[in-house]
C-alpha cells in the first residue's frame, strides 16, 4: 500500500516541476547555523552554477544564534519549520529531489530526519553530520546512498597546526602517492609537487601564484619524512621536558598553601633560626652543634638545665613555644594543600602554575577534538569551559586534562590556566563575542602569545587581524562546506587545505562528452590564483604527475586539480555539457519563501 503512494506523491512532485518549467536538480539543505550558510554558497558558487540547479533551505521560525544560517541568501526557497518530520519535508519539495544533507548539531534529531525523508522520498543522497562515530556507522548501514561527515573532525587538524606553529596539517593518499602541505624550505626539490601559496606578506597571502617558484607554501610527496605538524609536536614537548627543575619546585611549593599561612611559616622559622644563632652564641659552641641543639630545643622541648645562663634558658624556652606554634603550622600546610586541591578539582581552578602548555577555550564538538589531537601528540594541555558538564569534559577527565570552569572572557580566568606562560591560545567557543576577548586578554598577559581564533564572521575576522594584528583566525564552518557540498553532489573533495584565509580544495574532476575542456589541452585547465592541475588520468591508465601540457583533453579523462571554490565551480562548468535551453517564453521560476 506504501509503494503506490510513494509513486503518486513522485508523479505529484515531476507534475509540478513540469509546471513552474523548472527541470535542474534540487537539492535541500536543513540547518541552523554557519555551516548551512556556507554549504548553500558553496553549492551554489558562482551565478552561473546556481543557474544550474536549486536549492531549498529548510531553517527553524527563529534563528538560534547571531551568525548567518542562509536564510538570506538570494535565489534559493526558505522553508520555515521547526520540526524536521515528513509534513515539513513534502512542504520543501523533498520527493524528486536530488539530495538533501541534514546540518543541525544533533546526531540523534538528524538520524529520526533522516528516517522520516525516506518515508517521503526512499531513493535520496542523503548527507549527514554527525559527531558520534557509532551512530555515523548505523546511518551508513540504514541509507547505503548516504555520506556522514564531521565538521569537526575536518576542520580539526587545521587549529592543531595553527597552535602548533606549522602551515597546514594537510596530508592524504591520492593515485599511488601520499602528499602532505609544508613550507618549501623544508621539502626536497624532488619531493616537490607543486607551490600553493606566497605567505612572505601575512597582509596578502596569494595563492596559487602565477609565479610558481615564488611560493614558500608548496605540495609535496612524503618520501618516508614525518609530517610537519608531528615534527612541531615533538619540538614543543622538547622544550616543555627542559623547564627548569627548581622553578618547577618553587612553583609548586609556592601553590601548596594560601600566601599567610606560607608569610606565617617563614616568619616563625626565621625566628626560630635567630634564636638558635643566639642560643649557640651564648653555649659557645660551633655551627653544627648550634643546629642539632635548636633543632632537638625547638621540636622536642628536652633538655632543661637549670645552670645554664639566664640569658640561655629564656631562648630555651622561646625556642620551645615556637617548636609548638611550628607543628601547627605544618599540619595546617598539609591540610590547606589537601583542601585547595579537592576544591581545584570540584570548581575546576588550576593552583600550580604551569608554563609551555596550550590552553583550549571551549570544549564543544571542535574543542575537544583539538584537545584531543594534541593530547595524542604529547603536548601538555589546560582546558576553559564555562559549562562543568560540557560535551568535552568527560573526555578531559579521562585523559588527565586540567578543566578551569569559568568566563574565558575574564582575565582571572585566564589566569588561572597560566596563559602567561603557554605557547598558544587555542580559542574555539560558539561565542565570538567571548572568543574576541579571550584572545585580547590573552594578548594583554603575553605579548608574544601564539592565539589562534575562531570567528564565524569573514569580515569581523579580517577586521580583528588588521586591528589587533591576531592574523589566525579558523571558520569550522568555512573549512568543512566544501566537502559536504561536494558529497551532495555526489563529488568527493579528496582534502581542504587551510591558508590564511583561503581554503584550497584537492578533488578529480571527470571529463564529460560534449564539455567545453573536451578537446581542449591540458594547459586550459590552469588559471593563475584559482586553479592549478595536478594530475591526469586517461581511463585504463595511471594517474600521470607530469603530464605533457600540449596534451589533448578527452571525454573520460579525469583530472585532478587544487583549486579555489569559485575557480573549481568554474571547472565544472567547463567539464560539463550546458544543460539545454529552456524554450522562448517559458515561465521563470519563482523564488517564495515559506
Amino acid at each position: 500500500m506504501a509503494e503506490p503512494l510513494r509513486d503518486r506523491a513522485r508523479r505529484a512532485a515531476g507534475w509540478r516541476l513540469r509546471m513552474n518549467g523548472d527541470t535542474r536538480p534540487h537539492y535541500v539543505v536543513c540547518g541552523a547555523d554557519p555551516l548551512a550558510y556556507w554549504v548553500v554558497r558553496a553549492l551554489l558558487g558562482t551565478a552561473a552554477t546556481a543557474n544550474r540547479l536549486r536549492v531549498t533551505l529548510v531553517v527553524p521560525e527563529r534563528r538560534r544564534s547571531e551568525g548567518p544560517d542562509g536564510r538570506d541568501i538570494p535565489g534559493i526557497q526558505v522553508v520555515r519549520a521547526d520540526r524536521l518530520d515528513e509534513a515539513t519535508f513534502r512542504r520543501a519539495g523533498l520527493a524528486g529531489a536530488d539530495g538533501l544533507a541534514l546540518l543541525h548539531q544533533d546526531d540523534v534529531g538528524n538520524m529520526h530526519a533522516a528516517l522520516c525523508a525516506q518515508e517521503v522520498e526512499p531513493r535520496l543522497r542523503l548527507v549527514v553530520r554527525m559527531f558520534n562515530t557509532s551512530l555515523a556507522n548505523g546511518v551508513r548501514q540504514l541509507f547505503p546512498d548516504s555520506s556522514v561527515l564531521s565538521d569537526a573532525s575536518m576542520a580539526a587538524p587545521a587549529f592543531v597546526a595553527a597552535a602548533l606553529g606549522e602551515v597546514a596539517p594537510t596530508h592524504f593518499r591520492h593515485a599511488g602517492r601520499t602528499l602532505y602541505v609544508a613550507r618549501r624550505a623544508d621539502v626536497r626539490p624532488q619531493d616537490l609537487v607543486c607551490g600553493l601559496a606566497v605567505t612572505t606578506d601575512p597582509e596578502l597571502v596569494r595563492v596559487l601564484p602565477a609565479d610558481e617558484p615564488a611560493a614558500d607554501v608548496v605540495l609535496a610527496e612524503a618520501t618516508g619524512q614525518p609530517p610537519g605538524t608531528e615534527l612541531a609536536a615533538r619540538r614543543m614537548a622538547r622544550a616543555r621536558r627542559r623547564r627548569q627543575p627548581l622553578a618547577v619546585l618553587l612553583r609548586a611549593v609556592r601553590s601548596f598553601a594560601t600566601r599567610k599561612i606560607g608569610i606565617a611559616v617563614l616568619l616563625l622559622l626565621a625566628v626560630i633560626a635567630v634564636l638558635g644563632w643566639l642560643n649557640s652564641r651564648a653555649a659557645g659552641v660551633n655551627w653544627g652543634e648550634a643546629l642539632y641543639l635548636t633543632l632537638v630545643t625547638t621540636l622536642s622541648g628536652q633538655d632543661p638545665d637549670v645552670n645554664k645562663p639566664a640569658a640561655a634558658q629564656v631562648m630555651q624556652v622561646v625556642l620551645n613555644l615556637a617548636g609548638l606554634a611550628l607543628i601547627p603550622l605544618i599540619t595546617a600546610v598539609v591540610v590547606d594543600g589537601i583542601v585547595n586541591a579537592r576544591l581545584a578539582l570540584h570548581a575546576g581552578r588550576i593552583q600550580p602554575d604551569r608554563t609551555g602548555h596550550v590552553v583550549v577555550v571551549g570544549l564543544g564538538n571542535i574543542g575537544t577534538r583539538v584537545m584531543a589531537q594534541l593530547h595524542d601528540f604529547g603536548i601538555e594541555v589546560v582546558a576553559i569551559d564555562r559549562d562543568p558538564d560540557a560535551r568535552g569534559a568527560a573526555l578531559a577527565r579521562r585523559l588527565g586534562v586540567p578543566l578551569v570552569v569559568g568566563d574565558a572572557g575574564l582575565e582571572e580566568t585566564l589566569r588561572a590556566a597560566s596563559v602567561a606562560t603557554c605557547q598558544a591560545l587555542v580559542v574555539v567557543s560558539t561565542d565570538d563575542g567571548v572568543n574576541l576577548r579571550a584572545a585580547l586578554n590573552g594578548r594583554a598577559l603575553n605579548a608574544d602569545l601564539r592565539v589562534v581564533l575562531r570567528l564565524f564572521d569573514g569580515d569581523f575576522a579580517e577586521r580583528v587581524q588588521r586591528a589587533f594584528g591576531i592574523g589566525i583566525s579558523r571558520s569550522v564552518s568555512y573549512l568543512a562546506a566544501p566537502s559536504f557540498a561536494a558529497a551532495l553532489l555526489d563529488r568527493a573533495v579528496i582534502a581542504t587545505i587551510p591558508v590564511g584565509r583561503h581554503a584550497l580544495l584537492v578533488t578529480e574532476v571527470p571529463v564529460v562528452a560534449g564539455s567545453t575542456l573536451d578537446g581542449r589541452p591540458l594547459a586550459a585547465v590552469t588559471r593563475p590564483g584559482e586553479v592549478r592541475l595536478l594530475a591526469h588520468t586517461r581511463p585504463g591508465r595511471r594517474a600521470d604527475w607530469s603530464a605533457d601540457p600540449r596534451m589533448v583533453i578527452q571525454a573520460g579523462d579525469r583530472l585532478t586539480v587544487v583549486a579555489r571554490r569559485a575557480g573549481l565551480s568554474a571547472l565544472l562548468r567547463e567539464t560539463t555539457p550546458a544543460p539545454p535551453a529552456e524554450p522562448a517564453g517559458a515561465p521563470v521560476p519563482r523564488q517564495p519563501e515559506e
